[in-house]
């Protein structure tokens, strides 16, 4: 069955459920899921009952939210679209990568599965979207490069910047300004203890940016 035929909220609802474990191996909750979705907790509440009917997911009140294999497969499915879309967008289009998000919040639920492998084709067959997110192959296979939160980055260590979070297109389109992509070599430097700060310099470049780590979200695989 295509996912097609799922509705745009299911499909939102296992895309997020996925999102929350791709970068973490923290419990999803009915409230961390609401939180994410912007959504009172009641209205998630029942639309993961109507999910667990459906055998998409495990829930149990109060208990955490897990994928089934059927609902994980669908959750690729919408994962592929959305970063596939997002690529599109950039490569054939010209978007910024600060623009296509919403664009593919959209999109992905028009676009046929015919499409989406025609995109895929086109592009010849992309392993990351622009942010640096891991494409799903049609089979629902994902690859997950080993990185680490910049935050957990040791002193003096360089990095390389292996995904940037697209959820805040002014910090993507700061970033930008400051030639902070995937790919970039960062040197990192520490503050004192007590303080938040984490001071990065771009390879080639002598003016260093500070940010605290929870405005930094991109990940880095040491060098």
């Amino acid at each position: 069955m295509s996912v097609n035929q799922l509705s745009d909220s299911a499909q939102n609802y296992l895309k997020i459920i996925f999102g929350l474990t791709e970068w973490s191996s923290d419990p999803v909750t009915a409230s961390v899921i609401a939180a994410k979705a912007g959504m009172k907790l009641s209205t998630v509440s029942g639309a993961l009952s109507k999910l667990r009917q459906q055998g998409l997911l495990n829930h149990t009140p109060y208990g955490a939210v897990t994928l089934t294999n059927l609902g994980r497969g669908y959750a690729m499915a919408m994962v592929r679209r959305h970063r596939l879309v997002e690529t599109f967008l950039v490569q054939m289009l010209g978007y910024r990568w600060d623009q296509v998000h919403d664009e593919a919040e959209n999109l992905e639920h028009a676009v046929s599965d015919f499409m989406i492998k025609r995109i895929d084709d086109l592009l010849d067959h992309p392993t990351r979207d622009p942010h640096g997110d891991p494409i799903p192959t049609a089979e629902g296979h994902i690859s997950i490069p080993e990185a680490i939160n910049l935050s957990d980055a040791a002193d003096g260590s360089r990095v390389v910047v292996e995904r940037i979070a697209d959820d805040d297109s002014q910090l993507l389109q700061y970033f930008s300004d400051q030639d902070i992509r995937v790919g970039v070599q960062l040197s990192v430097s520490v503050a004192e203890d007590f303080s938040d700060t984490i001071t990065v310099k771009v390879a080639g470049k002598n003016q260093p940016l500070s940010s605290e780590p929870v405005q930094a979200p991109q990940f880095g695989s040491p060098t």
